[in-house]
């Protein structure tokens, strides 16, 4: 959904980026050596092979974003990996790239998002949906509701917050192996709003790789805005919107992919109005977490090839 982009130009010859150059080409190297001997390494890994020439991790991570722009690759073929955050759970069965057996459960305990996503395979799982949840927080608490087994065979997945690549890479190969129904729980406020938009349509950052991690077909679960006032959510579990809030939702509401959907834009705007006198909704509320349930008994089960 990118309506705009800018270009750049690095020239060997110029005192202005000639440092900009070579570290380009020192990480083309260390990418050529990783593609020729058929091995992978993490952008960290990559940091410290000079980290004084580098100078700190946000000039790797920027450099590597640039390479595969510019040569129109996704990063995994470039055979960098990035440390995933990320935490599944739920009816999953998978095996790794070097052979090792993953059995997800619906458990406590969850595992993590593997950092190689290009490389498992023989998935299996029984599930009737995905539920992409926010926060870790609120993933740990549906856990310890045994949320999997009361809501019938599913799969629990969160990026603790903004997701990192390869949360977003697993929640599209689980789509596109199994064309399940994908659900987004996310707090009712314009950051939740934020990440569900980048689970769905992308982002500016890696926005040249949306076609490999973005999942059209996700649906806003909740919590929504108008669910408040319907759950009758106390208010004291309520968090007064600031001005950074104020201004991330004015960002959203114009974005093209929100101003052609109606309910998204109607919920968008309710939190907009109700930034007079109350607030933004945490997961937290029990009454929230009931609510959920009962609409995720009410729709997974018909959602089935709806987006």
């Amino acid at each position: 959904m990118v309506t705009h982009f800018t270009t750049r130009k690095i020239k060997s010859d110029s005192l202005k980026s000639v440092k900009k150059f070579a570290l380009i080409l020192k990480i083309l190297s260390k990418i050529y050596k990783l593609v020729q001997s058929n091995t992978y390494a993490t952008k960290r890994d990559i940091y410290y092979t000079d980290s004084q020439l580098f100078g700190n991790q946000t000039v790797v991570d920027n450099i590597i974003n640039d390479i595969s722009c510019m040569l129109k690759v996704p990063r995994m073929s470039l055979h960098i990996l990035s440390t995933s955050k990320g935490l599944i759970a739920g009816n999953l069965r998978y095996i790794e790239e070097d052979g090792t057996r993953v059995h997800c459960t619906c458990g406590a305990t969850a595992v993590a998002v593997p950092s190689n996503i290009q490389g498992i395979r023989n998935l299996i799982t029984d599930a009737k949906f995905l539920l992409i949840v926010e926060k870790d927080a609120t993933f740990q608490r549906l856990l310890d509701d045994n949320f999997c087994n009361r809501m019938s065979p599913c799969i629990m997945i969160t990026g603790k917050g903004v997701p990192d690549l390869n949360t977003r890479l697993l929640v599209k190969k689980l789509w596109d192996t199994f064309h399940i129904p994908v659900f987004a729980l996310v707090d009712a406020d314009p950051h939740g709003i934020e990440i569900m938009c980048i689970y769905k349509y992308g982002s500016m950052a890696m926005s040249f790789e949306a076609h490999n991690l973005t999942v059209p077909a996700i649906r806003w679960l909740g919590l929504l805005p108008s669910d408040i006032k319907r759950l009758n959510i106390p208010r004291d579990t309520l968090i007064p919107l600031t001005k950074r809030d104020q201004m991330k939702l004015d960002s959203v509401l114009k974005r093209p992919y929100v101003t052609c959907q109606p309910f998204w834009r109607k919920e968008s705007q309710r939190e907009r109005g109700r930034n007079i006198g109350r607030g933004r909704s945490r997961l937290h509320a029990p009454r929230a977490r009931c609510g959920i349930r009962s609409r995720i008994s009410r729709i997974a089960p018909r959602a089935k090839g709806r987006r």
